[in-house]
C-alpha cells in the first residue's frame, strides 16, 4: 500500500472522501482562526482606547496642577 505525500492526493487512504484543504488550512490557519484574530484585534483596540483615555486624564490632571502652581 502506497502512502501519499500530498494531503490533497490521498492514495491508499481508506475511509472515503477527504475534503481538499488549502495550504492555510493545513497550517492551521483556517477560517476559524480569522475569527480569533478579529476578536483579538477588537480586544487590543479596546485596551489601547482605555490606555489613551487614562493617559489623557493623567495629562489633564498634571496640566491642572501646573496651572495652579504657576498662579
Amino acid at each position: 500500500m502506497t502512502d501519499s505525500k500530498n494531503i490533497n492526493n490521498p492514495v491508499g487512504q481508506g475511509g472515503g472522501q477527504r475534503k481538499r484543504q488549502s495550504r492555510a488550512e493545513r497550517q492551521n490557519n483556517g477560517p476559524h482562526r480569522n475569527l480569533d484574530r478579529q476578536n483579538a484585534a477588537d480586544r487590543k483596540a479596546e485596551l489601547v482606547r482605555k490606555m489613551r483615555e487614562k493617559a489623557g486624564e493623567a495629562e489633564n490632571a498634571a496640566q491642572t496642577d501646573d496651572d495652579t502652581a504657576q498662579s
